[in-house]
């Protein structure tokens, strides 16, 4: 069968666009004789190859499942519509790059939720391999689907297509969950029983386990669970992230990808406490990984991949310990070999213009900066935690440095936001592009800088402070990014937005709950597939499966929470208490901050009691000689 396969795909690879991303073959991949496994394990990304060959999880998990000589870890990704069409065609099943397989001849199939847009991709790899979209109506046969990322913290949306949910950070349970896989297949029990097996390791979510109901508004009405699946569950956690896995190679693809360098995570974790951003919440508490072993973990990616850039990556990586001087260190280390370090989340307030010139002495490229709000009330609503004056500092800097390209990031819909606050933004972008005028003519230099201004819509997300919050209307976001058009012109400006009905959807997944699963499959059946993709998305798919259920797709993405009422997610801990995003969602009205715990005194979210764990700054230890 595999032989056949195989020769199938490699007939139809000529036929199709950008053949690399179904070839595999790649540098550093681990092909195993599968014979001689007791647990093949597919890790599959719902999107194209060049997006999820540049996501860090799934590397991390690739190769520790592939250090057990009892496990075979092979990749999958979303084949591009005409890879599809050849499939269907020739009725070949999808594969994993390294035996070229059918994916449904696995026991384990684990989705990564990076992103709600991608949904539909997870039903139609389903489709693709041959195995039934629901988890009710897979068998023994079938495998085990699982799925976890930062989308988990609420995946009832995907709850009846999904048998297994992990919660928090995979590396922390997968050697449990396959170990327990491995005990069951032994007994040649039932699927019910290895879920029941599998319910009992702290962080696994079996969906099937759970009977809720909602009202009209999507508050919870009904909450039941079995006896053998906890009422609540809470997230696993990484302790110490210089004793956790981390592979010492990467994968090397043969085509361009997004983000095609090294990437070295220096930190986990962010206290700042912006309310509207759920990775800061959802990855508490703060813990980093010291010089020692990140210098380490450089050397050994940078020789196995040939790579010229290392990045180094976290939520907040201005925030990581003596940054300046680790990034200064690895400068220093590979100057001679031209690989040049980037810190990719650098925050307004504590840009540094001499550290940014020595990390790009090597490849300059634009600057981006992120003051998410036009005002300084809005900014306080928000807990941004910076200012103005931050801002026209860092630009200032760096224009006078030579810098002739930077982006701003803003957020529109925001909660209280006032059409002064929208002005804001305008003016802030204008007087960013005459400083940079004026200090070019000042210098004399005739190349003039260029602003971009980049203007996404808020979405509120589970487990943030705004998770409460109404989303903005079709009309509102409409007639907010024109007012934007007509006033971000100028000669050096530059402005860009999200579709707003694409960012409508998100705001439905976002904070759906299991009557959407049924919305998500009749889209797909209409043909809705790669919605985060500007040339697939079709708005119109979508309204007409909430139409076929009965809702109103805008009024299900407009809907407000009351603060007391129990969310659809609300079973799901992330470890922050409910009390404290009450607490900051009331402080966000009243236009109050709240101080970073890790620099002030604790702010009292609960995250380190609830999961028994702490912050870990190993990056301000000293190393000794």
């Amino acid at each position: 069968m595999a032989i056949n396969l195989s020769q199938k795909i490699l007939e139809i690879l000529p036929t199709v666009s950008k053949p690399t991303r179904y070839m595999g073959n790649e540098i550093n991949m681990i092909k195993k004789n599968l014979n001689q496994v007791e647990v093949k394990f597919a890790l599959a990304f719902p999107d194209v190859y060049e997006v999820a060959m540049s996501h860090l999880g799934i590397k991390i998990l690739y190769h520790l499942l592939n250090e057990r000589k009892d496990v075979a870890a092979e990749r999958v990704y979303a084949p591009w519509v005409d890879m599809e069409e050849r499939l269907r065609e020739n009725n070949i099943p999808l594969f994993t790059l390294e035996n070229k397989i059918g994916i449904n001849e696995f026991d384990i199939l684990g989705f990564t939720l990076q992103y709600e847009m991608s949904y539909t991709n997870i039903l139609n790899m389903l489709d693709l391999a041959g195995i039934p979209v629901r988890s009710e109506d897979r068998g023994k046969e079938d495998p085990i689907v699982i799925a976890g990322g930062p989308c988990a913290f609420n995946p009832e949306p995907l709850a009846p297509f999904i048998d297994v949910i992990l919660l928090g950070e995979a590396e922390a349970a997968i050697d449990e969950i396959v170990d327990q896989y491995i005990l069951w297949k032994k007994t040649n029990g039932s699927k019910k029983e290895l879920l029941k097996s599998l319910a009992k390791i702290k962080g696994v979510y079996i969906p099937s386990f759970y009977k809720i109901k909602y009202n009209r508004n999507g508050a919870v009405t009904d909450f039941f669970a079995e006896d053998y699946a906890p009422d609540k569950l809470d997230k696993r956690v990484v302790n110490n992230l210089d004793e956790a896995y981390y592979p010492d190679k990467f994968i090397v693809p043969y085509m361009e990808i997004v983000h095609d360098r090294v990437t070295l995570e220096v930190a986990r974790g962010c206290t700042r406490g912006c309310r509207f951003c759920q990775a800061g919440m959802i990855y508490r508490p703060v813990r980093e990984r010291s010089h020692k072993r990140i210098k380490e973990l450089a050397k050994q990616l940078i020789e196995c991949t040939g790579y010229e850039e290392l990045s180094l990556a976290s939520l907040s990586t201005s925030d990581y310990s003596r940054v300046e001087e680790l990034a200064k260190s690895l400068l220093e280390e590979y100057k001679d070999q031209r690989v040049s370090i980037a810190l990719p989340s650098m925050r307004v307030d504590s840009f540094s213009v001499d550290l940014a010139k020595e990390l790009q002495a090597v490849r300059k490229t634009g600057l981006t900066f992120a003051p998410e709000a036009g005002t300084q009330r809005l900014r306080d609503v928000i807990n941004k935690g910076v200012s103005e004056d931050d801002l026209i500092r860092s630009v200032s800097d760096s224009f006078k440095e030579g810098w002739r390209r930077v982006k701003l990031y803003f957020m529109m819909g925001l909660p209280t936001e006032t059409m002064e606050d929208l002005q804001g933004i305008v003016d802030v972008a204008k007087k960013v592009s005459a400083l940079g005028d004026q200090i070019r003519l000042n210098s004399n230099n005739k190349r003039r800088v260029k602003v971009g201004v980049s203007v996404s819509t808020f979405v509120p997300k589970p487990h943030t402070p705004f998770q409460w919050s109404k989303f903005n209307t079709l009309e509102e976001i409409e007639e907010k990014q024109q007012y934007l058009r007509d006033n971000l012109r100028g000669k050096d400006l530059s402005f860009t937005w999200a579709d707003p009905e694409l960012s409508i959807l998100e705001s439905v997944f976002a904070r759906g709950d299991r009557r959407v699963a049924d919305i998500i499959e009749r889209a797909w059946q209409l043909g809705a597939k790669f919605d985060g993709w500007n040339e697939h998305f079709r708005y119109d798919l979508w309204k007409e499966a909430f139409e076929d259920l009965g809702y109103d797709i805008e009024e299900y993405a407009y809907r407000d929470f009351d603060l007391d009422t129990r969310l659809p997610w609300e079973h799901l801990q992330v470890g922050v208490n409910k009390e404290y995003l009450r607490l900051e969602y009331q402080k966000a009205l009243n236009e109050e901050l709240t101080p970073d715990c890790r620099f002030d005194k604790c702010s009292g979210c609960g995250v380190m009691n609830n999961l028994d764990t702490r912050m870990d700054l190993l990056g301000g230890e000293v190393e000794s000689e």
